[in-house]
Parts: structure tokens; sequence; C-alpha cells
């Protein structure tokens, strides 16, 4: 008898911990593949190359004029900060310099914006999907053989059918 209850107790204790325990998930953080980050990233387009550049700052024209053309022209560039210290030291102004970077950091950033967009976008439409097909699970079915039924045809019950107290 003392074992049978130590049997029951346990067989207890594992129905208790098997309700309590934790099924929810953690999150899950997608990382950007190297791939997809070069696929992201702007590419620098200098449609006004660096060298019209400096030759413009030598011939004297105003830095926002410099800037309307680069705007203009629709280039971009990608320049590190020893390429930017030579061209200052070649006679292009600060001012020029500053839009180049500003102009690089605002592509990096709509370029993350339109990726972070693009996969909310698929994210909404794949929820609102599995949002339909658990909504059309979910109605109820009615067969003429055999009444109200949720779900699909090919998960109606079949066989006798004992609801409302009827049967076959």
């Amino acid at each position: 008898m003392h074992k049978l209850s130590i049997i029951i107790v346990a067989g207890l204790l594992v129905s208790v911990s098997g309700c309590a325990t934790n099924t929810v998930q953690e999150p899950q953080i997608q990382r950007i593949s190297p791939e997809e980050l070069e696929r992201i990233m702007p590419k620098p387009v200098p449609n006004l190359t660096l060298d019209e550049i400096v030759n413009l700052s030598k011939q004297k024209v105003p830095a926002d004029q410099i800037i309307e053309k680069i705007k203009a022209s629709n280039s971009r560039y990608d320049i590190t900060p020893s390429q930017a210290v030579d061209l200052s030291k070649q006679g292009v102004d600060g001012k020029v310099l500053d839009f180049i970077y500003a102009a690089r950091e605002q592509a990096v950033r709509d370029g993350f914006a339109d990726e972070i967009n693009k996969r909310e976008k698929e994210k909404k439409l794949e929820q609102e999907r599995l949002k339909r097909e658990y909504l059309w699970r979910s109605q109820p079915y009615y067969d003429p053989w055999w009444g109200y039924s949720y779900g699909p045809a090919w998960r109606r019950p079949y066989g006798p059918s004992f609801r409302y107290g009827y049967g076959w």
C-alpha cells in the first residue's frame, strides 16, 4: 500500500510539473548576412567625379554651387577619412566634404529603413495569411449528412455522430 501511494504522489507531481512548464519561445532575431548587407548598402555612383570636384574647388567655385552640382548629378561617394583629408589638402571646402559624408549616411539610413519596412510588410502579410487560415479552419461547416463541424472537409468527423442525442 505504501508503494502505491508513492507511485500516485509521483504521478501527480509529474502531471503538475508538466502543466507548470513554460512553453513561450523567445523571439528570434534575424541577422543580416554579409551578402544581404552588401545588397542593402548604397553603391557609390560618382557621376561628378572627385577630380572634377577638386577642379571646381581650384577654380574658386563657391561650396554651395558644388553641392548643388553634386545633388543635380545624383552622385554618391564612399570616401575614407584619409581620402577626405587628401581632398581637403587639395582645396575642397569642408562644407562640401560634410555634405558628401551626410549624404552617404542618409543613404545608408534610408537603405536600412527600406529593408526594415520590407521585412515588416512581409511579416504582416504572413500574419494575415495565418490569421485567414486560422479563421477558415475555425468556422463551422454544415455537412448535410453530419451536421455542423469545424474545419475543412477532410477534418470532418465521419462515422456515428452523437450530437444533440442523435446517433446513426
